[in-house]
């Protein structure tokens, strides 16, 4: 029987590897809108092909551009003060 709330099936691979242990692999050293911006990121691009299609990768793709702009911004600001 399929378990779709412990284990659904759009997060996990062919080879038994799931989601949500990419996931807390890759964003272990991550922190606020870094680590959510990333999480859902990784999960909307694993999942699109098994769940919501060009919808998921939309979203995936919303997530990454908020986390560029975040970066942007810090980036130009570290630059203003460095030059102060």
């Amino acid at each position: 029987m399929a378990d779709n709330v412990n284990h659904p099936a759009h997060y996990k691979s062919a080879s038994g590897l799931e989601a949500i242990d990419v996931i807390d692999a890759f964003t272990e050293d991550l922190v606020g809108a870094e680590a959510v911006c990333t999480s859902q990121v990784l999960k909307y691009t694993l999942r699109w092909k098994h769940k919501n299609g060009l919808e998921d990768l939309k979203k995936a793709e919303w997530y990454l551009n908020r986390l560029i702009k975040k970066l942007e911004r810090r980036n130009s600001n570290e630059e203003v003060c460095a030059g102060e």
